[in-house]
């Protein structure tokens, strides 16, 4: 064996390694290693490191190798490997594992259980569900604290200076920006010191109604009003008929955007939007009163909100619906002095349904301007843009032709022909009245009879006020004032009713603006071009009796509804009917009564 060993197979002097019983002898050749087993007694691994450790020699020779089945040396490294799979298989079956008992470790020829595999993983996914959904939770609570506080700050932001909603507003009104340019712009009317204290928020404890025609410059001197503050504290939006509109405009004039950008509405079984324009007008001024109660504290006085046109709302339920939301938030802010709700109207039927309720508001009457204002306005705008002074005959023709009405005013003052202006401005009043209005006469067909209920009543109640105007001009009363102008005739309401036969109808008539209804119930022409017309149609000749033609007509169509006509066919049998009250007084009872016929026989002998 020995000269079978080549000699170059020494050992390194110094370089075994004693580990666990096992000595491994580095030899020279290549990465090859030859292992000999020795006992594992503290003797022989003494001796061992003593032979290492000394002067360098040759190991003890020859070694014990094993042989394979075939009597050839295996090698080095497989015996080597061999060696150690052994030993820590012992080890496995002496040390317990870590964290366990000796009677729960798995053995380690066997592999573990399902239990034991399935009680793994569903710790594992326990652990990272919880670890996802405290993440995601925190998360979610964060953005929602978050979007909330970003959108109490949005709204917040709408009321303080400059504010671009209103800003449009003034360009699409032609009211200029700066000061300077508004002294000679504007027309100084008596309630604007008024409207300056409700728009600068030196009224409280009250909601406000603006009630007047169309043209009289309501808009205007609110709009005036926020220019003088810049618009701090004050927001203003167009009414609409449509409730998702006028959601809409809240939302721009309050910077709200009604939860339409809220992440969490995706993960929800039904977002905040899945629900009736109402409601989200109701979530708008919630959040509006939560802004309030901050500025309050911070400020010192409310926030004021301009709902501009409210005669467009429909007078339906959905509109009564939405008056009634609006009063009363209204009424509770005014009492608390939080937010004045100013309401902007043109036609009566939204004083008569705030009336019901109301408890707080004050309603304030916007007219046509008084002669002196209307004139002076008039001379100063000619002077200033065209150069030309006006006489005072010339402001007087203008005057009774177009009356104090602001936007009649502002037509004639930038015409170059100002009297043929205001003669086009009665003509287009005419027209419009008679185009809604006129009566067909007596050849009137029974189909379009509902419609000319309706234009006979409007006909009659204009002859009515040009008849009292007559009247009072043969009484001695005074339809004409030097210093104010105009003074129109009218009725009240519940005149105006009897003298139209209906009550339904005068409220209609408001809404076209053909005749309108002050704050204090009386029914009068819209302007005094549209009572320049009521003249001119009276005073055509044959008039009256075209209109008495027609309101014939109406009656005979209507009699001949009421009619019922009954054929007795029996009576040319020689029958009769006898009549008579029945016996309870209700109603009578008809009996036909027929003559006997004769007997048979009679006529044979005959």
């Amino acid at each position: 064996m020995a000269s079978r060993i080549p000699a170059a197979w020494r050992v390194r002097a110094g370089k075994s390694t004693n580990t666990g019983g096992l000595n491994f002898h580095h030899v020279t050749k290549s990465t090859l290693a030859l292992a000999r087993w020795t006992p594992t007694s503290p003797s022989a691994s003494a001796s061992s490191r003593s032979t290492t450790t000394s002067t360098p020699a040759i190991a003890a020779w020859p070694p014990r190798l094993r042989l394979g089945s075939s009597g050839t040396v295996l090698p080095a490294r497989s015996l080597f490997q061999r060696q150690q799979h052994q030993q820590r298989r012992s080890f496995a079956r002496t040390t317990p594992r870590h964290g366990s008992d000796d009677h729960h470790h798995c053995p380690p020829n066997e592999n573990p259980s399902i239990l034991y595999k399935m009680l793994e993983a569903a710790a594992t996914s326990f652990a990272s569900i919880l670890v996802l959904g405290a993440g995601f939770s925190i998360a979610a609570y964060v953005y929602h604290k978050t979007y909330k506080h970003i959108v109490l700050q949005k709204m917040a932001n709408a009321f303080e200076p400059g504010d671009p909603v209103l800003d449009l507003a003034a360009i699409g009104k032609n009211i200029p920006l700066s000061k300077t340019a508004a002294a000679t712009h504007w027309i100084a009317r008596p309630e604007q010191d008024i409207v300056d204290d409700i728009v600068a928020g030196k009224e409280i404890g009250h909601y406000h109604l603006f009630i007047g025609d169309k043209g009289t410059g309501k808009s205007s001197m609110l709009l005036e009003a926020m220019r003088k503050i810049d618009g701090d504290g004050v927001a203003m939006f167009e009414a609409h008929a449509d409730l998702e509109i006028f959601r809409i405009r809240l939302g721009k004039a309050l910077d709200y955007e009604f939860h339409e950008d809220y992440i969490g509405s995706y993960f929800s079984e039904r977002g905040p939007r899945d629900t009736t324009a109402l409601l989200d007008i109701e979530r708008a001024l919630n959040k509006l009163e939560k802004v309030a109660l901050k500025r309050r504290a911070k400020i010192g006085r409310p926030l004021v909100v301009i709902i501009n046109q409210m005669h467009l709302i429909r007078d339906d339920e959905d509109g009564k619906d939405l008056i009634e939301l609006l009063q009363q938030k209204a009424e509770q802010w005014a009492a608390s002095n939080l937010v004045t709700m100013v309401f902007n109207s043109d036609d009566y039927w939204v004083y008569e349904r705030l009336k019901q309720l109301a408890t707080r508001m004050e309603v304030l009457s916007i007219t046509d301007l008084p002669k002196n204002l209307a004139t002076a306005a008039l001379r100063n705008y000619r002077h200033r843009y065209f150069g030309e002074d006006l006489s005072d005959q010339t402001l007087e023709q203008i005057y009774d032709r177009v009356g104090g009405r602001l936007n009649f005013l502002n037509r004639v003052a930038k015409s170059n022909d100002i009297l043929a202006t205001c003669d086009e401005i009665k003509q287009v009043e005419k027209t419009w009245f008679l185009n809604q209005c006129w009566i067909l006469g007596e050849e009137m067909d029974d189909d379009v009879m509902d419609q000319q209920k309706w234009a006979a009543a409007a006909v009659v109640l204009a002859t009515a006020l040009v008849d009292k105007e007559a009247r009072m001009e043969a009484e001695g009363s005074s339809t004409y004032d030097p210093v104010v102008g105009h003074i129109l005739p009218s009725y009240a309401l519940h005149e105006a009713q009897q003298i139209m036969t209906r009550s339904d109808f005068v409220r209609a008539l408001d809404r076209l603006n053909l005749f309108s209804i002050t704050k204090n119930a009386q029914v009068r022409a819209s302007s005094v071009p549209m009572h320049l017309a009521f003249r001119e149609i009276v005073a055509q000749p044959g008039f009256r009796e075209h209109l008495q033609a027609t309101i014939d007509r109406i009656a005979a169509i209507e009699s001949l509804g009421r009619t019922r006509e009954l054929v007795a066919k029996d009576l040319v049998l020689g029958g009769h009917y006898e009549i008579r009250r029945s016996e309870k007084g209700k109603g009578v009872d008809i009996k036909l009564v027929m003559p006997e016929p004769e007997d048979e026989g009679e006529e044979k002998d005959d």
